[in-house]
């Protein structure tokens, strides 16, 4: 792991002043945080992974949908399940694949 860009990570992350970094940049902060803190940063990645699925940029893009939400759920189960916020993240995580899955049956 580059420990610069896990710096350049934690520092963007502090210069935020968020309770959550949204969007591309918050993808990028917690895929790389998640590696060297998955305990800390997953449930986050997860949350933001979800966010994404949903944005106007992918919501015709099927297939990068379903890859968002896979990774998020797969993120949400790796977490302990001693983990306050695993449960939350896995079923919100889930229940976006679902209706993804709905979608496209109709």
């Amino acid at each position: 792991m580059d420990q610069d860009m896990v710096l350049r990570a934690r520092v963007k992350l502090l210069g935020a002043n968020r309770r959550v970094v949204r969007g591309v940049e918050g993808l990028w902060i917690y895929r790389l945080l998640t590696q060297v803190e998955p305990e800390v940063y997953g449930s986050k990645l997860a949350y933001v992974l979800v966010e994404a699925s949903a944005s106007p940029l992918v919501r015709e893009l099927p297939g990068q949908r379903l890859a968002l939400l896979d990774e998020a759920v797969e993120v949400a189960r790796a977490l302990s399940a001693a983990n306050p916020h695993r449960a939350k993240v896995l079923a919100r995580a889930l229940a976006a694949r679902r209706e993804l899955d709905s979608r496209q049956a109709t």
